[in-house]
Protein backbone atom coordinates (compact mmCIF):
# COMPACT_ATOMS: atom_id res chain seq x y z
CA UNK A 1 0.00 0.00 0.00
CA UNK A 2 1.35 3.24 -1.24
CA UNK A 3 1.87 5.88 1.68
CA UNK A 4 2.55 9.13 -0.55
CA UNK A 5 -0.78 11.36 -0.62
CA UNK A 6 -2.92 10.79 -3.84
CA UNK A 7 -2.29 14.73 -4.23
CA UNK A 8 1.38 13.44 -4.94
CA UNK A 9 0.96 10.47 -6.91
CA UNK A 10 0.76 12.76 -9.94
CA UNK A 11 4.08 14.38 -9.22
CA UNK A 12 6.23 11.19 -8.08
CA UNK A 13 4.76 9.49 -11.02
CA UNK A 14 6.02 12.40 -13.33
CA UNK A 15 9.68 12.94 -11.60
CA UNK A 16 10.11 8.83 -11.73
CA UNK A 17 9.47 9.09 -15.88
CA UNK A 18 11.50 12.10 -16.56
CA UNK A 19 14.64 10.57 -14.61
CA UNK A 20 14.09 6.51 -15.74
CA UNK A 21 16.82 3.93 -14.76
CA UNK A 22 18.19 6.23 -11.77
CA UNK A 23 17.11 3.48 -8.73
CA UNK A 24 18.70 5.47 -6.34
CA UNK A 25 17.32 8.73 -6.72
CA UNK A 26 13.78 7.45 -7.33
CA UNK A 27 14.43 5.59 -4.02
CA UNK A 28 15.45 9.35 -1.98
CA UNK A 29 12.78 11.05 -3.96
CA UNK A 30 10.28 8.72 -2.93
CA UNK A 31 11.22 8.59 0.69
CA UNK A 32 11.25 12.62 1.08
CA UNK A 33 7.49 12.53 -0.66
CA UNK A 34 5.70 10.13 2.00
CA UNK A 35 6.81 12.83 4.16
CA UNK A 36 5.00 15.58 2.22
CA UNK A 37 1.12 15.05 2.59
CA UNK A 38 0.83 16.90 5.79
CA UNK A 39 2.79 19.62 4.43
CA UNK A 40 0.98 20.18 1.13
CA UNK A 41 -2.05 20.04 3.52
CA UNK A 42 -1.11 22.74 5.27
CA UNK A 43 0.77 24.96 2.22
CA UNK A 44 -1.12 24.01 -0.75
CA UNK A 45 0.59 26.63 -2.93
CA UNK A 46 3.89 24.57 -2.88
CA UNK A 47 1.33 21.90 -4.96
CA UNK A 48 0.18 24.55 -6.45
CA UNK A 49 3.00 26.12 -7.84
CA UNK A 50 5.18 22.91 -8.84
CA UNK A 51 7.13 23.23 -5.99
CA UNK A 52 7.90 19.76 -5.49
CA UNK A 53 8.55 19.14 -9.37
CA UNK A 54 11.22 22.14 -9.33
CA UNK A 55 13.09 20.96 -5.69
CA UNK A 56 13.09 17.44 -7.72
CA UNK A 57 14.87 18.95 -10.91
CA UNK A 58 18.55 19.87 -10.45
CA UNK A 59 19.85 23.75 -11.84
CA UNK A 60 22.36 21.75 -13.60
CA UNK A 61 24.07 18.46 -14.18
CA UNK A 62 27.29 18.60 -15.69
CA UNK A 63 29.03 15.18 -16.96
CA UNK A 64 32.50 15.63 -18.17
CA UNK A 65 35.33 13.62 -20.14
CA UNK A 66 38.30 12.78 -17.43
CA UNK A 67 41.60 12.16 -19.25
CA UNK A 68 44.69 11.41 -17.70
CA UNK A 69 47.94 9.17 -17.69
CA UNK A 70 48.81 5.83 -15.17
CA UNK A 71 52.27 5.50 -14.55
CA UNK A 72 52.73 3.15 -17.54
CA UNK A 73 52.11 5.98 -19.59
CA UNK A 74 48.74 4.02 -20.71
CA UNK A 75 46.32 7.00 -21.25
CA UNK A 76 42.83 6.01 -19.33
CA UNK A 77 39.29 7.57 -19.25
CA UNK A 78 36.97 7.95 -16.65
CA UNK A 79 33.81 10.37 -16.47
CA UNK A 80 33.25 13.34 -13.78
CA UNK A 81 29.82 14.75 -12.74
CA UNK A 82 28.94 17.35 -10.69
CA UNK A 83 25.25 18.03 -10.01
CA UNK A 84 24.00 21.57 -8.99
CA UNK A 85 21.00 20.73 -7.41
CA UNK A 86 19.61 23.67 -5.78
CA UNK A 87 21.09 27.10 -4.26
CA UNK A 88 18.02 28.61 -2.51
CA UNK A 89 20.04 28.80 0.71
CA UNK A 90 23.38 29.53 -0.44
CA UNK A 91 26.19 27.94 -2.37
CA UNK A 92 25.75 24.28 -3.56
CA UNK A 93 27.49 22.51 -1.06
CA UNK A 94 28.29 18.65 -1.28
CA UNK A 95 31.30 16.00 -1.43
CA UNK A 96 32.49 14.59 -4.43
CA UNK A 97 33.19 10.91 -4.41
CA UNK A 98 35.81 8.74 -6.54
CA UNK A 99 34.16 4.84 -6.37
CA UNK A 100 33.75 2.33 -9.52
CA UNK A 101 29.84 2.45 -8.34
CA UNK A 102 29.90 6.59 -9.21
CA UNK A 103 27.14 7.30 -11.86
CA UNK A 104 24.90 10.08 -12.36
CA UNK A 105 21.65 8.42 -10.54
CA UNK A 106 24.18 8.05 -7.87
CA UNK A 107 25.36 11.58 -8.02
CA UNK A 108 21.58 12.56 -7.98
CA UNK A 109 20.51 10.41 -5.16
CA UNK A 110 23.18 12.28 -2.60
CA UNK A 111 22.50 15.52 -4.24
CA UNK A 112 18.94 15.25 -3.51
CA UNK A 113 19.40 14.47 0.14
CA UNK A 114 22.34 17.40 0.40
CA UNK A 115 19.42 19.99 -0.37
CA UNK A 116 17.30 18.48 2.95
CA UNK A 117 20.71 17.40 5.25
CA UNK A 118 22.67 21.09 4.60
CA UNK A 119 19.12 22.82 5.04
CA UNK A 120 18.53 20.92 8.65
CA UNK A 121 22.07 22.61 9.67
CA UNK A 122 20.52 26.13 9.91
CA UNK A 123 23.62 27.35 7.83
CA UNK A 124 23.67 29.27 4.45
CA UNK A 125 24.67 26.35 2.20
CA UNK A 126 22.15 24.61 -0.87
CA UNK A 127 22.84 21.24 -2.14
CA UNK A 128 25.21 19.28 -4.50
CA UNK A 129 27.25 16.41 -5.41
CA UNK A 130 30.06 15.43 -7.64
CA UNK A 131 32.73 12.86 -7.82
CA UNK A 132 34.12 10.08 -10.45
CA UNK A 133 33.78 6.35 -11.95
CA UNK A 134 37.62 6.75 -10.84
CA UNK A 135 39.03 4.02 -7.95
CA UNK A 136 42.05 5.89 -6.12
CA UNK A 137 42.49 2.17 -4.13
CA UNK A 138 45.63 0.96 -5.57
CA UNK A 139 46.77 4.02 -7.41
CA UNK A 140 50.35 5.39 -7.04
CA UNK A 141 50.11 9.21 -5.33
CA UNK A 142 51.41 9.88 -8.94
CA UNK A 143 48.22 8.39 -10.59
CA UNK A 144 45.82 9.91 -8.24
CA UNK A 145 47.65 13.51 -9.10
CA UNK A 146 47.38 13.73 -12.55
CA UNK A 147 43.63 12.48 -12.33
CA UNK A 148 42.87 15.07 -9.60
CA UNK A 149 44.31 17.63 -12.00
CA UNK A 150 42.51 16.36 -15.23
CA UNK A 151 39.41 16.38 -12.88
CA UNK A 152 39.90 19.65 -11.65
CA UNK A 153 40.82 21.06 -14.93
CA UNK A 154 37.04 20.99 -16.51
CA UNK A 155 35.51 21.33 -13.19
CA UNK A 156 37.35 24.71 -12.06
CA UNK A 157 34.64 26.75 -14.35
CA UNK A 158 31.87 25.82 -12.59
CA UNK A 159 32.76 26.27 -9.02
CA UNK A 160 33.33 29.26 -6.99
CA UNK A 161 32.87 30.28 -3.03
CA UNK A 162 29.81 31.91 -3.84
CA UNK A 163 28.54 29.31 -6.30
CA UNK A 164 29.21 26.05 -5.79
CA UNK A 165 31.72 24.70 -2.53
CA UNK A 166 33.17 20.87 -2.97
CA UNK A 167 34.57 18.77 -0.38
CA UNK A 168 35.58 14.94 -0.37
CA UNK A 169 33.41 11.66 0.00
CA UNK A 170 33.88 8.54 -0.28
CA UNK A 171 37.61 8.01 -2.08
CA UNK A 172 38.21 11.79 -1.37
CA UNK A 173 40.54 12.46 1.02
CA UNK A 174 43.12 14.99 2.52
CA UNK A 175 45.79 13.32 -0.22
CA UNK A 176 42.90 13.99 -2.99
CA UNK A 177 41.38 17.46 -1.96
CA UNK A 178 45.16 18.73 -1.59
CA UNK A 179 45.76 17.98 -5.35
CA UNK A 180 42.25 19.12 -6.18
CA UNK A 181 42.70 22.44 -4.62
CA UNK A 182 46.12 23.30 -5.66
CA UNK A 183 45.50 22.52 -9.41
CA UNK A 184 42.36 25.24 -9.12
CA UNK A 185 44.71 27.76 -7.48
CA UNK A 186 46.42 26.94 -10.66
CA UNK A 187 44.24 26.83 -13.05
CA UNK A 188 42.42 30.59 -11.62
CA UNK A 189 45.64 32.32 -10.40
CA UNK A 190 43.26 32.84 -6.88
CA UNK A 191 43.62 31.81 -3.16
CA UNK A 192 40.19 31.24 -2.69
CA UNK A 193 40.13 29.01 0.36
CA UNK A 194 36.77 28.72 0.71
CA UNK A 195 36.39 27.45 -2.89
CA UNK A 196 37.01 23.65 -1.46
CA UNK A 197 36.19 22.04 2.04
CA UNK A 198 38.36 19.40 3.89
CA UNK A 199 41.65 21.04 2.96
CA UNK A 200 44.39 20.74 5.56
CA UNK A 201 45.34 22.53 8.39
CA UNK A 202 48.30 24.27 7.06
CA UNK A 203 46.49 25.58 4.10
CA UNK A 204 42.93 26.75 5.60
CA UNK A 205 41.43 23.89 6.65
CA UNK A 206 38.95 23.45 9.59
CA UNK A 207 40.24 21.26 12.91
CA UNK A 208 37.57 18.89 13.57
CA UNK A 209 36.77 18.28 9.96
CA UNK A 210 37.84 14.83 9.81
CA UNK A 211 35.94 13.77 12.68
CA UNK A 212 32.71 15.88 12.07
CA UNK A 213 30.28 13.33 10.42
CA UNK A 214 31.34 10.23 12.71
CA UNK A 215 31.24 12.69 15.78
CA UNK A 216 28.07 14.27 15.18
CA UNK A 217 26.13 11.05 14.33
CA UNK A 218 26.98 10.26 17.67
CA UNK A 219 25.95 13.68 19.42
CA UNK A 220 22.70 13.03 17.30
CA UNK A 221 22.02 9.36 18.70
CA UNK A 222 23.03 10.31 21.90
CA UNK A 223 20.29 12.83 21.97
CA UNK A 224 17.63 10.77 20.32
CA UNK A 225 18.45 8.02 23.50
CA UNK A 226 17.89 10.86 26.15
CA UNK A 227 14.12 11.24 25.46
CA UNK A 228 13.69 7.89 26.40
CA UNK A 229 16.40 8.06 29.66
CA UNK A 230 19.20 6.68 27.87
CA UNK A 231 22.77 7.86 27.48
CA UNK A 232 25.57 6.47 25.05
CA UNK A 233 27.58 4.73 28.40
CA UNK A 234 27.42 1.23 29.01
CA UNK A 235 25.38 0.10 25.63
CA UNK A 236 26.47 -2.32 22.98
CA UNK A 237 27.13 -0.28 19.82
CA UNK A 238 27.71 -1.80 16.35
CA UNK A 239 29.33 -0.04 13.24
CA UNK A 240 29.25 -0.95 9.58
CA UNK A 241 32.24 0.36 8.21
CA UNK A 242 36.07 1.16 8.71
CA UNK A 243 36.45 4.30 6.83
CA UNK A 244 36.18 7.93 8.10
CA UNK A 245 32.69 8.43 8.97
CA UNK A 246 32.92 4.68 11.21
CA UNK A 247 36.35 5.38 12.75
CA UNK A 248 35.50 8.89 14.51
CA UNK A 249 32.04 7.73 15.23
CA UNK A 250 34.02 4.59 17.24
CA UNK A 251 36.13 6.98 18.72
CA UNK A 252 33.38 9.16 20.05
CA UNK A 253 31.08 5.88 21.59
CA UNK A 254 34.65 5.41 23.26
CA UNK A 255 34.95 8.95 25.16
CA UNK A 256 31.52 8.70 25.97
CA UNK A 257 31.46 5.17 27.73
CA UNK A 258 30.04 3.12 25.22
CA UNK A 259 31.52 -0.11 23.59
CA UNK A 260 31.92 -0.61 19.81
CA UNK A 261 32.11 -4.58 19.45
CA UNK A 262 31.97 -4.68 15.36
CA UNK A 263 32.90 -2.67 12.97
CA UNK A 264 33.10 -3.84 8.96
CA UNK A 265 34.70 -3.38 5.36
CA UNK A 266 33.64 -4.78 2.31
CA UNK A 267 34.65 -8.04 2.43
CA UNK A 268 33.27 -8.88 6.19
CA UNK A 269 34.05 -7.68 9.72
CA UNK A 270 35.54 -8.27 13.01
CA UNK A 271 33.84 -8.30 16.17
CA UNK A 272 35.58 -7.85 19.75
CA UNK A 273 33.31 -8.25 22.69
CA UNK A 274 36.01 -6.43 25.04
CA UNK A 275 35.54 -3.27 22.58
CA UNK A 276 36.82 -2.32 19.75
CA UNK A 277 40.43 -0.52 20.18
CA UNK A 278 39.48 3.45 18.06
CA UNK A 279 43.92 3.65 18.09
CA UNK A 280 44.36 0.49 16.64
CA UNK A 281 41.95 0.92 13.85
CA UNK A 282 43.12 4.26 12.55
CA UNK A 283 46.92 2.69 12.34
CA UNK A 284 44.96 0.17 10.39
CA UNK A 285 42.81 2.08 8.04
CA UNK A 286 44.67 5.08 7.80
CA UNK A 287 48.25 4.26 8.20
CA UNK A 288 48.45 0.90 7.08
CA UNK A 289 45.36 1.52 4.26
CA UNK A 290 45.18 -2.53 5.03
CA UNK A 291 41.47 -4.13 5.43
CA UNK A 292 39.39 -5.22 8.61
CA UNK A 293 40.87 -8.45 8.90
CA UNK A 294 44.52 -6.75 9.77
CA UNK A 295 42.76 -5.35 12.64
CA UNK A 296 41.74 -8.42 13.90
CA UNK A 297 45.21 -10.19 13.59
CA UNK A 298 47.14 -7.79 15.23
CA UNK A 299 44.80 -7.28 18.01
CA UNK A 300 44.78 -10.93 18.34
CA UNK A 301 42.98 -12.53 21.70
CA UNK A 302 38.94 -11.29 21.90
CA UNK A 303 38.79 -9.93 18.24
CA UNK A 304 37.79 -12.51 15.43
CA UNK A 305 37.14 -11.91 11.85
CA UNK A 306 34.26 -12.73 9.65
CA UNK A 307 34.02 -12.96 6.40
CA UNK A 308 31.17 -12.71 4.00
CA UNK A 309 28.66 -12.63 6.51
CA UNK A 310 26.14 -9.26 8.00
CA UNK A 311 27.50 -7.62 10.55
CA UNK A 312 23.55 -7.18 11.64
CA UNK A 313 23.42 -10.08 12.75
CA UNK A 314 25.93 -9.51 15.88
CA UNK A 315 23.57 -8.03 19.19
CA UNK A 316 23.62 -4.86 19.86
CA UNK A 317 21.65 -2.08 21.49
CA UNK A 318 22.26 0.56 18.97
CA UNK A 319 23.42 0.48 15.68
CA UNK A 320 25.40 3.03 13.29
CA UNK A 321 24.87 1.94 9.49
CA UNK A 322 28.19 4.03 8.23
CA UNK A 323 29.22 2.71 5.32
CA UNK A 324 26.87 2.65 1.47
CA UNK A 325 23.79 3.25 0.33
CA UNK A 326 21.65 0.17 1.38
CA UNK A 327 23.46 -2.25 3.39
CA UNK A 328 21.19 -2.64 6.23
CA UNK A 329 18.33 -4.59 4.38
CA UNK A 330 14.65 -5.56 5.52
CA UNK A 331 16.04 -9.18 6.94
CA UNK A 332 18.80 -7.37 9.04
CA UNK A 333 16.17 -5.15 10.60
CA UNK A 334 14.41 -7.87 12.02
CA UNK A 335 17.84 -9.30 13.33
CA UNK A 336 18.67 -6.17 14.40
CA UNK A 337 14.88 -5.97 16.80
CA UNK A 338 15.33 -9.79 17.53
CA UNK A 339 18.52 -9.31 19.25
CA UNK A 340 17.11 -5.84 21.19
CA UNK A 341 18.04 -2.84 19.22
CA UNK A 342 16.65 0.52 20.90
CA UNK A 343 18.11 2.78 18.09
CA UNK A 344 19.95 3.16 14.70
CA UNK A 345 21.34 6.35 13.73
CA UNK A 346 22.72 6.64 9.86
CA UNK A 347 25.85 7.70 9.62
CA UNK A 348 26.14 7.02 5.99
CA UNK A 349 23.49 8.20 3.30
CA UNK A 350 20.62 6.22 2.88
CA UNK A 351 21.78 2.88 4.12
CA UNK A 352 19.07 1.37 5.35
CA UNK A 353 16.36 0.01 2.86
CA UNK A 354 12.97 1.15 2.79
CA UNK A 355 11.67 -2.05 4.11
CA UNK A 356 14.08 -1.99 6.83
CA UNK A 357 13.07 1.56 7.94
CA UNK A 358 9.23 0.53 8.24
CA UNK A 359 10.42 -2.76 10.17
CA UNK A 360 12.47 -0.51 12.76
CA UNK A 361 9.68 1.95 13.28
CA UNK A 362 7.28 -0.71 13.61
CA UNK A 363 9.26 -2.24 16.58
CA UNK A 364 9.49 1.40 18.07
CA UNK A 365 13.30 1.53 17.47
CA UNK A 366 14.52 5.03 17.51
CA UNK A 367 15.89 5.66 14.39
CA UNK A 368 17.86 8.85 12.70
CA UNK A 369 17.89 9.66 9.14
CA UNK A 370 20.99 10.38 7.27
CA UNK A 371 20.21 13.76 6.43
CA UNK A 372 19.85 14.55 10.13
CA UNK A 373 22.47 12.18 11.83
CA UNK A 374 25.20 12.55 9.32
CA UNK A 375 24.84 16.45 9.18
CA UNK A 376 27.95 16.82 10.88
CA UNK A 377 30.45 17.13 8.19
CA UNK A 378 28.64 19.24 5.96
CA UNK A 379 27.94 21.51 9.13
CA UNK A 380 31.85 21.73 9.84
CA UNK A 381 32.33 22.35 6.28
CA UNK A 382 30.18 25.52 6.67
CA UNK A 383 31.92 26.26 9.85
CA UNK A 384 35.56 25.84 7.68
CA UNK A 385 33.83 28.46 4.87
CA UNK A 386 33.31 31.28 7.58
CA UNK A 387 36.58 30.88 9.04
CA UNK A 388 38.22 31.50 5.05
CA UNK A 389 36.05 34.07 4.72
CA UNK A 390 37.04 35.59 7.86
CA UNK A 391 40.82 34.88 7.15
CA UNK A 392 40.29 33.06 10.78
CA UNK A 393 41.20 29.93 12.58
CA UNK A 394 39.48 28.38 15.36
CA UNK A 395 40.75 25.60 17.85
CA UNK A 396 39.67 22.30 18.11
CA UNK A 397 37.22 22.76 21.47
CA UNK A 398 35.63 25.60 19.66
CA UNK A 399 34.88 23.98 16.44
CA UNK A 400 33.79 20.43 17.99
CA UNK A 401 31.81 22.66 20.83
CA UNK A 402 29.97 24.77 17.87
CA UNK A 403 29.15 20.71 15.80
CA UNK A 404 27.65 19.54 19.36
CA UNK A 405 25.21 22.51 19.49
CA UNK A 406 24.21 22.11 15.85
CA UNK A 407 23.98 18.81 16.19
CA UNK A 408 21.25 18.63 18.87
CA UNK A 409 19.49 21.73 17.38
CA UNK A 410 19.07 19.05 14.32
CA UNK A 411 17.42 16.94 16.54
CA UNK A 412 15.48 19.07 18.52
CA UNK A 413 13.80 20.79 15.26
CA UNK A 414 13.45 17.27 13.84
CA UNK A 415 11.76 15.95 16.80
CA UNK A 416 9.44 19.69 17.32
CA UNK A 417 8.66 19.23 13.53
CA UNK A 418 7.39 15.66 14.08
CA UNK A 419 5.70 16.85 17.20
CA UNK A 420 4.17 19.25 15.13
CA UNK A 421 2.63 17.72 12.65
CA UNK A 422 1.24 14.56 14.67
CA UNK A 423 3.89 11.93 14.47
CA UNK A 424 6.10 12.30 18.04
CA UNK A 425 8.99 10.45 17.39
CA UNK A 426 8.98 10.07 13.81
CA UNK A 427 12.43 11.25 12.71
CA UNK A 428 12.57 10.36 9.60
CA UNK A 429 9.22 12.74 8.72
CA UNK A 430 10.27 15.64 11.03
CA UNK A 431 13.71 15.67 9.51
CA UNK A 432 11.95 15.52 5.81
CA UNK A 433 10.15 18.64 6.52
CA UNK A 434 12.02 20.49 8.31
CA UNK A 435 14.43 20.77 5.66
CA UNK A 436 11.99 21.03 2.67
CA UNK A 437 10.11 23.73 4.40
CA UNK A 438 13.26 25.64 4.47
CA UNK A 439 14.08 25.15 1.08
CA UNK A 440 10.31 25.70 0.14
CA UNK A 441 9.89 28.86 1.69
CA UNK A 442 13.13 30.50 0.33
CA UNK A 443 12.00 29.05 -3.35
CA UNK A 444 8.60 30.71 -2.95
CA UNK A 445 10.03 34.31 -1.90
CA UNK A 446 11.78 34.23 -5.35
CA UNK A 447 8.70 34.06 -7.92
CA UNK A 448 9.10 30.83 -10.01
CA UNK A 449 12.50 30.32 -11.15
Amino acid sequence: MSRIDEKLQPVLAEVLRRNAGEPEFHQAFTEVLESLGRVIAKHPEFLETALIERIAEPERQIIFRVPWVNDNGKVEINRGFRVQFNSALGPYKGGLRFHPSVNLGIVKFLGFEQIFKNALTGLPIGGGKGGADFNPRGRSDGEVMRFCQSFMTELHRHIGEYTDVPAGDIGVGAREIGYLFGQYKRLTNRYEAAVMTGKGLVYGGSRARTEATGYGTVYFVERMLATRGHSMEGQRVIVSGSGNVAIYAIQKIFSLGGRVVACSDSQGFVVDDNGIDPELLKEVKEVRRERISEYARLKGGSARYVENASIWSVPADVALPSATQNELTGKDALDLVKNGVIAVGEGANMPTTPDAVRILQEANVLFAPGKAANAGGVATSALEMQQNASRDSWSFEQTESRLAEIMHTIHDNCAATAEEYGTPGDYVLGANINGFVRVAEAMNAFGVI
